[in-house]
């Protein structure tokens, strides 16, 4: 039976101590909309995550309120929150603005609640979702895929860097996974309401626990060609391209970074030249993940060949190709339609297996003008459409993170309930059951700001939010994936064991959908230091 907690969840404590917590994230915010981003980069980075976190566990505070386990993971998780911050500011008050005892208010809460004895008191402990029945269901349906289907054959996927399956494929579209971002009217399953974001959180959590390459990943490719289509697609493309993404019939990648250029997609090099009925691409496209199994390519390229004209020079393709497959794929067309080639090198990683990235080389590859994302009106305006189809992009990388951390969490709760260290199960150590609880309290934190994240972003807001919750969820994926490898000791070494992959796969998560320092300095800083000068 569950253990009581050992002190009860004070959740106007916890409230306060916020407070507090919120005025030293203000006051930096200041400190960077009268000095600067750029030049005081560390103190911009630091800032994102620290609003990040107490944002989460502002948020929480309602949650909290549903049951005694659910104020205590919320005092939990605040009380890290906290405690982070002030590992931050400590030594480096006069960058932050404040006095050296400016978060002196919520010593006496974080002490409370970073107790050792309370930790053990809530390491059995996950707390209620707080899902209705309808998202129980799309839960459950997708668990059980991810438990059937996805988890028996992961750790192969994994170790021999191969293929999706193509029943993962058909399988996930006969349960509709690829339309639950599409509208009704294009055969998809969107209703236009909060439904439709927090079935796609949902859904992706269940599937990233199964196996983030194979699964969790595998739904947001046509996620996000598809709100690039909605964002500025004309009505012939979306009666085209939206039916067949909502069904699998055609499976999309999307080529964006360049070697020179990631996150800076305003340098981008690809260019798209116009020719007769269209456009010849050429240039070198690198991380496209899942190129080789796609049918379609989402290309931005440079159709502006001023490149003074940075991102306004951008326009956004559909690039049909032939099916390859993991080896790497070399194709060509027919002279009629140019003679082009196009062809993909594969990259190697240490995880985020199955999907496969690629170097994808176009060599006056043509594309029919048709494809051309918005028609002549869209000629130009690329760059808002990626960002259209990634906004979502970051949510559904949030709710990937969660899946692979509650992956982590069983597996560790389960080998130190096996595992006997000194005469007893290392579960019944503290240590390990303050490790257990904390990643618990993260992961609960971390599922519940994604839920409001989808209803705000149903709501037309939450771009803001949508990045925050990537920076603060990814980099925890890290910390909580790290702890479940050490609670396994050298087995967590050994790729016999799930928890390595765990591992690996968690560290692409703050790197991918805009890494983790470009989305702090470039997005979430300029947008706080923005939104305080309103």
């Amino acid at each position: 039976m569950s253990t009581p907690l050992s002190i009860p969840a004070d959740l106007e404590a916890a409230e306060r101590a916020l407070g507090v917590a919120q005025d030293v994230v203000d006051s930096a915010i200041g400190r960077l909309a009268s000095d600067g981003i750029d030049e005081n980069q560390v103190l911009a980075y630091d800032t994102a995550h620290a609003a990040a976190g107490v944002m989460a566990a502002k948020g929480l505070l309602e949650y909290g309120a549903t049951g005694e386990v659910e104020g205590g993971i919320t005092c939990a998780f605040a009380a890290d929150v906290i405690a982070d911050l002030a590992a931050k500011v400590f030594g480096r008050e006069d960058d932050w603005g404040v006095d050296p005892g400016a978060l002196d208010e919520a010593r006496s809460f974080t002490a409370a609640y970073r107790d050792p004895a309370f930790l053990s008191s809530l390491y059995e402990h996950d707390g209620n979702r707080g899902l209705d029945d309808d998202f129980e269901m799309v839960q459950d349906t997708f668990r059980r895929f991810a438990e059937e289907k996805l988890m028996p054959i992961a750790e192969h996927i994994h170790r021999e860097n191969d293929d999706i399956p193509e029943e993962i494929i058909s399988g996930l579209a006969e349960m509709g996974a690829f339309g639950l971002s599409i509208d009704e009217s294009y055969g998809g399953f969107a209703s236009g309401g909060e439904s439709d974001y927090m079935a796609m959180v949902v859904a992706t959590e269940e599937l990233s626990r199964g196996s983030l390459g194979a699964g969790g990943s595998l739904i947001t490719r046509p996620e996000i060609l598809a709100r690039a289509l909605e964002a500025g697609g004309t009505e012939e493309q979306k009666q085209e391209w939206l039916p067949k993404l909502a069904t699998a019939e055609v499976m999309n990648a999307v080529a964006v970074t360049e070697p020179d250029y990631g996150s800076d997609v305003a340098g981008v090099k690809v260019t798209a030249t116009g020719t007769d009925g269209g456009y010849l691409i050429n240039g070198v496209k690198t991380w496209c993940t899942f190129g080789a199994r796609a049918d379609v390519l989402m290309l931005l390229a440079r159709t502006d060949p001023d490149r003074s004209a940075g991102h306004r020079g951008l326009s956004m393709f559909i690039v049909p190709k032939e099916r390859g497959d993991g080896h790497g794929f070399e194709l060509e067309q027919a002279n009629d339609h140019g003679g082009g080639r196009m062809e993909g090198r594969p990259i190697d990683t240490i995880g985020y297996r199955g999907m496969h990235s690629y170097e994808i080389a176009f060599d006056n590859w043509f594309v029919p003008e048709t494809n051309l994302i918005g028609g002549d009106g869209g000629k130009g305006r690329g760059f808002y459409y990626q960002m259209a189809g990634f906004e979502n992009g970051r949510l559904q990388t949030a709710a990937r993170a969660v899946g692979v951390m509650q992956a982590a969490l069983e597996t560790a709760r389960a080998y130190a309930a096996d595992r006997s260290v000194f005469g007893q199960p290392i579960e019944e150590y503290q240590l390990t059951q303050a490790k257990l609880a904390r990643m618990a309290v993260t992961i609960q934190g971390a599922r519940q700001f994604s839920y409001q994240v989808a209803a705000m972003m149903a709501r037309g807001e939450g771009t803001l939010e949508a990045s925050m919750i990537k920076a603060y969820v990814c980099k925890a994926a890290e910390w909580v994936t790290r702890e479940a490898m050490q609670i396994h000791g050298g087995m967590g070494y050994a790729e016999e064991y799930t928890v390595s992959r765990l591992f690996v796969d968690a560290r692409v998560l703050s790197i991918f959908e805009g890494a983790d320092e470009t989305l702090c300095l470039k997005v979430i800083a300029r947008q706080l230091v923005a939104a305080s000068k309103d």
